[in-house]
């Protein structure tokens, strides 16, 4: 048989018509058939591809096509970044102007391309993702109370019937949303503690690292106090001066939490951030620090200390007693040494010629108050010296506590110089009482261990939220904030201090407080 000749079929042929013509020669035929077998079993020719719609449109077209894609994306995911960095509020002061009533230089942070995605990356694991797995609330921290342990709380310090006082306001009334509402108006930040967790919801930007080393010290509290802390929600201020007026707002008191107070004022006394430590100008955690200065005091005996008042810090902080101090800068004719503190000359030294426990070598040290009250007044009750408080207007959470010719030796603001050197010299003819006053201020602020400071604290936070008429819920705008969460968004330098801070669950209920009935 010849090879394409279909004249010999087998008997069982069939013949299929085909939609070939049939006048077509037969050896056509099949060479076209198997030219399209050949077709399918190949890859298709270079003639086929051109044959795609595709092929119209030119290479560079297409290339042009991606990159303009890929720049629209860019532009896209950096306007969101951009959106993302200007708008998002920390606890570092970013996007957060400052506080209206407290003018200072405003918060500044500026960021190149490489820097935004960064500090974008960072405020989003900080802010958004930290807290998944915080301990904050770990159940493995709660420590039940037992009666045994109810039976060997200690008494609580005298002191602490102030929080009957700075409470009483609402003891008729109440807190209502309204008066959360209206204390807004005056509040660098809100808190709260719902289920063990801390939530914060910020306003305006506070001086330095303020802000964070208070949100830092609810933390701490709840740490300490695992699972006894109850809802809250409140508002805070952490600048300097009170605004709430007993006389302004008799007919509906304004809760605002602040660090002091005055007899005038509502607002209510917490303990200030630099219990926790103050970064800036490197004064340690509050144990640390006090221990640094006590040992200090002890470098030499009371009696060989300088045999007279001085004072050191800095007086441009718009304070009218600072000032005038200055003009007591006259061992000789006012038995006063009075020194200037250039903060940023200590910074640039590393802080060496400013340390507060090198500061204890005189017999008597000088307080006086600054924009308002001021930190300092804790590390001169603790060198041990005899302290001379002027004329304070503002009062801390503790100060109250503090009783005159017993702690302290009071000094007139409008005969300031005269009074100094009249109570320097009582002091040379009564140097065993004069010993006695500094060892008592010494004492005094010694008992204000870190225990005592969260007990405060402790009565301070559960007594407020008694007065509630409200169950506390988390507004859309405050988020949540852990122990995590700070840690991930300080600096290095802020982190050492806040994990120096660190707090830990008591072993013992917090000490017994007497509410009022």
């Amino acid at each position: 048989m010849v090879r394409g000749d279909l004249s010999n079929k087998p008997a069982n042929f069939v013949h299929r018509p085909t939609d070939r013509p049939t006048d077509r020669p037969t050896d056509a035929k099949t060479t076209n058939e198997m030219g399209l077998l050949s077709k399918i079993s190949r890859p298709p020719s270079s003639s086929s591809s051109r044959s795609s719609p595709f092929n119209f449109i030119p290479r560079f077209f297409l290339i042009i096509a991606a990159l303009s894609l890929a720049i629209l994306i860019f532009f896209e995911v950096d306007s969101f970044v951009e959106s993302f960095v200007s708008s998002s509020k920390t606890i570092l002061g970013h996007n957060l102007e400052p506080t209206p009533w407290h003018i200072f230089p405003s918060k500044r942070f500026s960021f190149d391309q490489e820097s935004k995605y960064s500090i974008a990356s960072k405020i989003l694991q900080c802010s958004y993702l930290a807290c998944g797995g915080s301990t904050t609330t770990n159940n493995s921290m709660m420590i039940p109370q037992n009666d045994n342990e109810k039976s060997k709380n200690e008494n609580c310090p005298d002191f602490f019937k102030y929080i009957n006082r700075d409470l009483e306001p609402w003891k008729m009334s109440r807190i209502s949303m309204r008066h959360l509402t209206e204390a807004k108006r005056f509040a660098a930040l809100r808190v709260l503690i719902i289920g063990g967790k801390l939530y914060a919801d910020l306003y305006y930007a506070c001086v330095q690292s303020r802000t964070m080393f208070t949100i830092w010290s609810f933390l701490q509290l709840l740490r300490r106090y695992p699972g006894k802390i109850p809802d809250v929600d409140l508002m805070f201020d952490c600048m300097d001066k009170p605004q709430i007026s007993r006389t302004e707002y008799a007919s509906m008191p304004l809760p605002l939490f602040r660090y002091c107070t005055t007899p005038q004022h509502f607002d209510i006394p917490f303990p200030d951030w630099s219990f926790w430590g103050w970064s800036e100008i490197n004064i340690q955690p509050w144990e640390e620090e006090f221990r640094n200065i006590k040992q200090g005091s002890q470098a030499q005996s009371w009696q060989k200390k300088l045999p007279f008042a001085y004072w050191k810090g800095n007086p441009d902080v718009a304070s009218p007693i600072r000032t005038a101090l200055l003009d007591c800068n006259d061992t000789k004719k006012w038995r006063a040494q009075i020194m200037r503190q250039d903060w940023g000359e200590a910074a640039r030294g590393g802080f060496k010629q400013s340390k507060l426990s090198d500061q204890c070598n005189h017999q008597y040290k000088i307080y006086a108050e600054g924009y308002a009250w001021s930190v300092s007044l804790k590390y001169i009750l603790a060198c041990g010296s005899v302290p001379l408080i002027i004329s304070p207007e503002y009062q801390d959470y503790f100060s109250r506590g503090l009783t005159p010719q017993k702690d302290f030796l009071p000094i007139s603001s409008t005969d300031m110089c005269q009074s100094i050197k009249l109570a320097v010299e009582w002091g040379y003819g009564h140097l065993s009482a004069a010993e006695a006053i500094g060892r008592a201020a010494q004492d005094y602020v010694g008992s204000l261990s870190m225990d005592r400071i969260y007990d405060y604290m402790y009565h301070l936070i559960v007594e407020y939220s008694k007065l509630q008429d409200f169950r506390p819920a988390k507004p859309p705008s405050a988020k949540e904030v852990c122990v995590d969460s700070v840690l991930c968004i300080a600096d290095e330098n802020q982190r050492r201090f806040l994990k120096k801070s660190l707090s830990f669950p008591s072993p013992s209920p917090p000490c017994s407080f007497q509410p009022s009935s």
